[in-house]
C-alpha cells in the first residue's frame, strides 16, 4: 500500500465545445505539440499535423493505439470532433447487429450499447493521458429546453451536442464525468434598446470561454480558473503540462548528439541502421483493397495473404478469392466490423 500525498501535475482530459464556427479547432490547435484526428475534416484549412480521416469506429480506435505504441509523436492528441467520433460508434454498433440505425433496437437499449462503445473509447484515451499526452475532445453544442424536477417552469440550457436525440443523453454525461476540464465557449453579446418601445437588438460578438457549472451551461475545472476568460489558449496555458514522452525523447536525441569524427561515422552507420530496419519492417501498400481497410491492415502489419487465409477458412469465399471481390457489404459488416478480433487472432497464430 503506497500513500502519497501533494497535488500530482498530471497530463491534462479536456472538452471544448460550443457553436460551429468559434473556434474550437484552432483553440485546441495551441495545446503543447498536437496531433489531431480529425473526424470532420474541420481542420483541412490549417496547418496541422494529422491522422487520416477515420472511416471507422474500427479505425479511430487504431490511431490512438498507434499514439500509445509511439507516445513520442505528440504531447497533445485531439479528437475534432467528439460527436462526429460518436457518429463513427453508432455506425459500427448497427453494422455489428444488423440494424438500420440505433433507435431501431428499441426500449433504448442501443444507446446502451452506445455508452459502453463510447465508455471503452474513453478509458483507451485515458491510457494517452497516462502516457503524459493531454487529450483534447472538441465538440459542437446545442440549446434544449430544460426543467427541473424542483422548480416550476423551464428555460433553454446550452449543452454537448451528443446522444444522438435529446432523450438519450449518455455519452454526453459520460464525457464531461471523464473530463478533468469542459469548457464552453460562446459569442458573448448583450441586448440594446435602440429607441423606446422598440425589440432589444443583440450587440457585442466577443468569443469567450466558461470554466464553471451554471444554469444556462455545463462547465467545470480543476484549477480555480476565473468564471469566464477570453477564449484564448495563453489563459490556461499554465495549468497544461507541456512536458511528457516527447520531451524526453527530444532530450535524449540532443544528448547523443556526437562530438568527435569517430564517433559521427559511428554515429551515422547506426541511423543507416536504424532505416535499413525500419524499411523492411513497413508494409508494403495494400494492392486492390479499399482504402479504409487497408490502413486498418497497414497499422496492425496484417499482409493481404494473412486476411485471405481467414477468410477462406472460416468458409465465406473459396480459396484464392481476391479481397476486392468480398464486396462492400462483407467489408464492411463482417472484416470492419469485426476487426479487433481478426487482428488479434492473425497476430497471435503466426
Amino acid at each position: 500500500m503506497n500513500i502519497t500525498s501533494g497535488i500530482k501535475d498530471t497530463a491534462q482530459k479536456v472538452v471544448v465545445y460550443g457553436p460551429e464556427g468559434i473556434g474550437k479547432s484552432t483553440f485546441a490547435a495551441q495545446f503543447p505539440y498536437p496531433l489531431f484526428i480529425d473526424t470532420e475534416d474541420s481542420t483541412k484549412r490549417m496547418d496541422v499535423r494529422r491522422f487520416d480521416k477515420p472511416q471507422t469506429w474500427q479505425m479511430l480506435f487504431e490511431q490512438v493505439d498507434y499514439v500509445i505504441r509511439n507516445p513520442q509523436i505528440c504531447m497533445t492528441l485531439i479528437i475534432d470532433t467528439a460527436d462526429w467520433a460518436e457518429v463513427l460508434a453508432s455506425k459500427s454498433i448497427c453494422a455489428t447487429y444488423g440494424k438500420k440505425s440505433i433507435e431501431e433496437f428499441g426500449y433504448g437499449k442501443g444507446f446502451i450499447y452506445l455508452q459502453e462503445e463510447f465508455g471503452k473509447f474513453l478509458n483507451k484515451l485515458t491510457e494517452v493521458v497516462e502516457l503524459g499526452i493531454n487529450v483534447v475532445l472538441t465538440a459542437h453544442s446545442q440549446i434544449v429546453s430544460f426543467e427541473q424536477p424542483d422548480e416550476m417552469g423551464s428555460y433553454d440550457k446550452w449543452e454537448l451536442k451528443l446522444g444522438l436525440k435529446k432523450t438519450e443523453k449518455r455519452t454526453a454525461a459520460l464525457l464531461k464525468e471523464w473530463a478533468d476540464m469542459v469548457l464552453f465557449a460562446n459569442y458573448e453579446t448583450f441586448a440594446v434598446k435602440t429607441e423606446e418601445g422598440k425589440k432589444a437588438k443583440a450587440q457585442g460578438g466577443k468569443r469567450v470561454m466558461y470554466t464553471t457549472h451554471r444554469p444556462c451551461w455545463d462547465a467545470k475545472n480543476r484549477h480555480d480558473l476565473p468564471d469566464k476568460l477570453d477564449f484564448d489558449f495563453k489563459h490556461i496555458a499554465h495549468v497544461i503540462p507541456s512536458s511528457g514522452s516527447y520531451v524526453s525523447v527530444q532530450t535524449e536525441i540532443k544528448s547523443e548528439i556526437p562530438q568527435t569524427p569517430e564517433e559521427k561515422a559511428k554515429h551515422l552507420e547506426s541511423l543507416k541502421a536504424k532505416i535499413d530496419e525500419f524499411i523492411d519492417n513497413t508494409p508494403e501498400p495494400v494492392p486492390d483493397v479499399p482504402s479504409n481497410l487497408a490502413e486498418l491492415m497497414n497499422a496492425s502489419g496484417i499482409r493481404y495473404e494473412e486476411l485471405q487465409k481467414v477468410v477462406e477458412k472460416e468458409g465465406y469465399f473459396p480459396e484464392g478469392t481476391p479481397i476486392k471481390n468480398y464486396g462492400e457489404d462483407f467489408i464492411n459488416g463482417w472484416i470492419i466490423a469485426f476487426w479487433s478480433q481478426i487482428s488479434e487472432n492473425i497476430i497471435r497464430n503466426r
